[in-house]
């Protein structure tokens, strides 16, 4: 706790801090002082006094100490701390965007780095980590749709989510309609100025209790713009398949319907995109990004709060002590 708080410590005046390497000789000065003092009493009683091992000849010098913690103390306040708080406060309205991906079985294709499902949550998190100001939500989607995180703007926790993304946690399939209609599910009661959807899929419709054209048809009542992304290279990409000898990758046809991507986004307001390796991808969503900008500014203050004060109670506390033992516990009577 002390070092956090000493980690956190501004000091305005450093070059005060050097006095410190006075106080030690100030209390050495102090020490001989009273030394000399008392052995110019020429009193046999005195004598034998210093060498009783009572607690007052044990404390004798405890108010050399605390006249020195209270000189460290007040170096200290002398050098003035402080304590700087950076504040970011934005003004403006943000839109609410909802990530829409396709988990199924075919997203483990590696014709993107490492492979296709990871380059799209990696992706997307670069993509969340732009959109301060914003709520966004998260719906992946197989042969079912999840909802995995509703609409926030607590950016760090759609991107925990992201995390947890992983091939097996759906039915495996493709059912785009279902993923689709799971998002506007969450953007249709959102009162933002933009309401957006990226939808990212590597298929064809292969079921689901919705079909893509009536979501389709959900987001435009609601005015949610969707973009489409297809993800997977042209013609065939590498397939990974587990074997008693190991992985094994074996090309694939890849499957796009992106006529019907290009329908939903063209239908709703949006754009469709292609991302054949993981730079288009990467590309796709900052343009994206550009595209759908929020009227969010955001104004950085810095707050100071001076921290002398408890510094300077605490050589008070340490002096008042020492005045206390001064003239209560150490008192010589005439």
């Amino acid at each position: 706790m002390i070092s956090n708080y000493l980690h956190e410590i501004v000091f305005d005046w450093p070059w005060m801090l050097v006095l410190l390497l006075a106080i030690p000789f100030v209390v050495r000065w102090m020490i001989m002082r009273q030394q000399k003092n008392i052995t110019t009493l020429g009193f046999p009683a005195v004598a034998h006094l210093q060498k009783m091992n009572s607690w007052r000849t044990r404390l004798r010098n405890s108010n050399l100490l605390l006249r020195g913690l209270a000189m460290v103390c007040l170096v200290v306040a002398l050098a003035k701390p402080a304590h700087y708080q950076t504040l970011e406060l934005t003004e403006g309205e943000g839109i609410s965007i909802v990530l829409c991906l396709d988990v199924s079985g075919s997203m483990l294709a590696r014709d993107l780095t490492p492979d296709r499902m990871r380059a799209a949550v990696q992706v997307a998190r670069n993509f969340v980590s732009h959109r301060k100001g914003d709520r966004v939500g998260l719906v992946i989607f197989s042969g079912q749709s999840l909802s995995l995180c509703p609409l926030t703007s607590d950016l760090n926790a759609v991107q925990q989510q992201l995390n947890t993304i992983d091939y097996g946690q759906l039915a495996d399939g493709t059912a785009i309609g279902s993923g689709l209609a799971s998002a506007v599910d969450r953007l249709r009661e959102s009162n933002t100025p933009g309401k957006v959807v990226i939808l990212l899929t590597d298929g064809e419709n292969t079921g689901g209790f919705i079909d893509p054209i009536t979501a389709k048809q959900m987001a435009m009542s609601y005015g949610i713009k969707v973009y489409t992304v297809g993800v997977g290279s042209m013609g065939t990409a590498p397939m990974p398949y587990q074997t008693p000898a190991g992985t094994l990758l074996q090309e694939e046809k890849v499957s796009i319907d992106e006529g019907l991507l290009t329908d939903i986004a063209h239908s709703t307001g949006g754009l469709y995109f292609r991302a054949t390796n993981t730079q288009a991808l990467d590309s796709i969503y900052a343009s994206i990004n550009t595209i759908e900008k929020s009227k969010v500014e955001s104004k950085i203050f810095t707050k100071r709060t001076d921290e002398f004060f408890p510094w300077v109670i605490a050589a008070i506390i340490l002096l008042s002590i020492d005045f206390l033992l001064a003239t209560i516990v150490f008192r010589k009577f005439p």
